[in-house]
């Protein structure tokens, strides 16, 4: 058994992609998973796309997956820029990747359940919203699931198991929780693309250890604007 290479938001920066895997000297034993939004704001799309497929990458399903299959669904419906610009790019095998992409994924060998935006702490996956799992940031007054950046934060309420990986809430530095992880460093932003590579069969260290398995690159420019 390979590692498990689990790969922030890439937002259809292939480039940075690359980079990545050449850093963690990415191998044939090795799984790739990507927590979501593949897509949308970045330079290569297609090429994001057809990489993740030669190389056997599983993915959950991002906002901006969810906003481009509504779009293809109901292109009459009013849809952000962004959404019709990759659109009109994609070839019917991007679209059958994206329709296949789950909410969630078990990783059961390191004891990690991937999402792309998050939960609310204490339901039980099956009944979260789909909208949550792909849309939430932080927490209202009562619990409830918001939209919103700022604090609380999911993460810091969320208690495991299973330890979940996530993106979607763009920050400078990895979200550190004790149950939660959050990888989208804004490379689509000019910031890094990063990824946890956990070894065969580990579960995600402590947060005073869990830098060890975090691997960033640099973005190669500012694609979009935060």
């Amino acid at each position: 058994m390979g590692r498990t290479v689990i790969v922030g938001d890439l937002h259809a920066c292939r480039a940075e992609l690359e980079a990545l895997l050449a850093r963690v000297a990415f191998g044939s034993g090795d799984q790739l998973v990507m927590v979501g939004d593949l897509v949308v704001r970045g330079p290569d799309p297609c090429g994001a796309l057809d990489l993740l497929a030669s190389l056997g990458a599983r993915a959950v399903r991002g906002n901006h997956e969810d906003r481009l299959l509504r779009h293809r669904a109901a292109p009459g419906k009013p849809s952000g820029g962004a959404q019709r610009e990759t659109a009109a790019q994609l070839a019917p095998r991007h679209w059958a990747q994206l329709a296949a992409l789950p909410l969630w994924l078990d990783l059961p060998e390191h004891g990690v359940r991937v999402v792309h935006a998050g939960v609310v702490p204490g339901l039980p996956i099956e009944e979260q919203a789909p909208r949550t799992l792909m849309y939430v940031r932080s927490l209202g007054p009562t619990g409830e699931p918001s939209e919103k950046r700022g604090a609380p934060l999911w993460g810091a309420r969320y208690r495991g198991p299973p330890h979940l990986v996530f993106g979607h809430n763009a920050m400078a530095e990895p979200q550190l929780h004790r149950d939660a992880t959050g990888l989208d460093t804004g490379a689509v932003y000019g910031n890094r693309l990063t990824a946890m590579v956990l070894p065969a069969g580990s579960p995600p260290p402590p947060v005073a250890d869990r830098g060890d398995v975090l691997v960033s690159v640099p973005s190669k420019q500012r694609y979009a604007e935060d």
